[in-house]
């Protein structure tokens, strides 16, 4: 027994935990969770827990339906939000087949698969969130705009709000379970909220934006309203984006920085923005996968549309922030697409695999958009080379569809499911009657 192992065991006694939940996602990136008995939990270190895979979205076809749970001790926590005497405790599990090798379905298999490629080559890949997300009033209306909780603006403080209460309240849980916060503000729409989470590797980052969102929701739970982390909940408000901070670390190195270089952005760094590039229309349907992510695209301020990079402008996919310029260890690059609704597991193995694509066929980088790309007339664009992002989810499935990344990234188990998931979705988006349609065409036609 090992002693991470040997540490859960003891502090699972001696915090008096009676409830042990076992995590994981589903290949949409839904939280699932089953409680043990902490006298089970020896044989599921050492076994693992069977389920029934059929009954997860994703993850197997009812004649192969058993899988196997097996917790990671590097994750456990006491949930704070919970009793604490008795308490309960939370870990994140990796999946597998009966036979023990890895689940094919399971996401979180599919970001360690993507990391071990970095690590083939040298590198640990680093990622830091900055999650935005709404909270409104309950009940939620049906078929209605919701009620925000504040009508406060980017970086208002107003004294005794709910909102930054209810920030400070997320904050200290998201603390107590070892989960560092860099920054947190209200964002530019009502009831807007923005907490960014500390750099990590990127499978930590991704657990942690797990636990973020369902710690997010239980303290909106515990104050009388509701969280949501739609991309687009309200048609004039802004979106909800995920803006994601990366970069590759050699050792201790930061491989994105070079002090002799323009803005002291390596080659790395360049080959890597370059297949973010490239492949950004591919990557899409991961990174976007609903619906509604494509109306905070469409929406101009600062939801990129178009496939551009620049030095600190906004109004581009990547970003190269100069806050610290001469700082080594801060040298990274910020991809503006993802959005709060994303399975962190499968955008974060998408997004390296299209870096290290780029790194490993050594991609020419463009030269970077300066100006607000928004405001370039469609023929300035074309002029400029600056590609248009899917503008809705089917052409970024199209896109996908033809994606040997992609498909190379996720398995294929994943990407037929995927595919065939997001398909449905967007044929029955096409069949709805929306409300637009009715106050436009009902009384003239």
């Amino acid at each position: 027994m090992d002693k991470q192992t040997e540490f859960v065991l003891r502090a699972i006694e001696e915090r008096d935990v009676r409830f042990v939940r076992m995590w994981f996602t589903d290949v949409l990136g839904f939280l699932k969770s089953v409680a043990i008995a902490p006298a089970e939990l020896e044989g599921a270190f050492a076994e693992g827990m069977g389920f029934d895979g059929s009954a997860v979205e994703g993850f197997a076809r009812v004649y192969e339906s058993d899988m196997i749970a097996h917790p990671d001790p590097s994750t456990f926590q006491i949930l704070p939000w919970r009793d604490t005497n008795p308490a309960t405790a939370r870990m994140f599990c990796d999946i597998s087949m009966p036979d023990g090798s890895p689940s094919y379905a399971d996401p979180r298999y599919v970001l360690k698969r993507a990391l071990g490629k970095a690590a083939d080559l040298g590198f640990t890949f680093y990622t830091h969130p900055e999650v935005e997300f709404y909270l409104f009033k309950d009940p939620l209306p049906t078929n209605e705009t919701p009620v925000p909780v504040d009508r406060s603006g980017y970086f208002d403080h107003t004294p005794q709000s709910t909102g930054s209460d209810f920030r400070r309240k997320a904050i200290t849980m998201l603390e107590q379970m070892g989960i560092s916060v860099e920054f947190s503000h209200h964002e530019a729409g009502p009831g807007q909220q923005e907490i960014d989470l500390r750099y990590a590797d990127a499978l930590s980052t991704a657990d942690n934006i797990m636990t973020f969102r369902t710690v997010v929701k239980e303290v909106a739970l515990s104050q009388g309203i509701h969280a949501s982390f739609m991309p687009k909940p309200a048609t004039d408000w802004p979106g909800s984006a995920m803006h994601t901070h990366m970069s590759l670390f050699e050792g201790d190195n930061n491989a994105f920085y070079d002090a002799s270089a323009e803005n002291h952005l390596s080659k790395v760094a360049r080959h890597f923005i370059a297949g973010l590039l490239k492949h950004a229309a591919e990557i899409s349907a991961v990174t976007n996968q609903f619906v509604n992510s494509y109306k905070r695209m469409a929406g101009g301020g600062e939801a990129p549309s178009y496939i551009c990079w620049g030095r600190n402008n906004r109004s581009a996919l990547v970003r190269v922030p100069m806050y610290k310029p001469n700082k080594a260890s801060s040298a990274r690059v910020e991809l503006r697409s993802i959005d709060s609704a994303a399975n962190p597991y499968l955008a974060f193995a998408v997004t390296l695999a299209a870096g290290l694509a780029g790194i490993e066929g050594e991609y020419e980088l463009p030269d970077g958009a300066e100006d607000d790309v928004w405001s370039l007339t469609e023929r300035e664009r074309q002029a400029l080379g600056i590609e248009p992002l899917p503008r809705n989810l089917d052409e970024a499935i199209r896109a996908m569809e033809g994606s040997e990344l992609v498909a190379e990234t996720l398995g294929d188990h994943v990407f037929d499911f995927f595919l065939r998931n997001k398909r449905a979705e967007f044929n029955e988006y096409r069949r709805q009657v929306t409300p637009q349609e009715l106050e436009r065409l009902l009384p003239v036609l």
